[in-house]
């Protein structure tokens, strides 16, 4: 059984930086991809990042283009969500996720989440 455990989070200013990381164990997500989300109070669910097994597979959500990149160490089975230019908006509870197939909305393995917390 594959586990995701995420890393990284607290409390930043605005405009600060954060690096969250996401530790895979229990079995090895070869081909997976690897993603994240988040969850602000009130409110659902959202798409943040995703990185493929291979370099050049990355995807972001439109709020996050530009600030945050997602990358991932296949070797020791880490994946990484490095953040930028942090605004109050992105405070949330991020998680980190894997799916077989990002075509579909399907994504069987999460993390229990990290908090992130930006203040003015």
């Amino acid at each position: 059984q594959v586990h995701l455990l995420e890393s990284g989070g607290g409390l930043v200013q605005a405009g600060g930086s954060l690096r969250l990381a996401c530790a895979v164990s229990g079995g090895s997500l070869s081909g997976y991809f690897m993603g994240w989300f988040r969850q602000a109070p009130g409110r659902e669910r959202e798409f943040v990042a995703a990185v493929g097994w291979s370099a050049g597979t990355e995807r972001y959500a439109d709020s996050v283009k530009g600030r945050f990149t997602a990358s991932r160490d296949n070797g020791n089975m880490m994946g990484y969500l490095h953040m930028t230019r942090l605004r109050r908006g992105d405070t949330a509870v991020y998680y980190c996720a894997a799916t077989p197939n990002i075509a579909t909305p399907t994504w069987p393995y999460w993390g229990q989440g990290t908090q992130v917390t930006v203040s003015s």
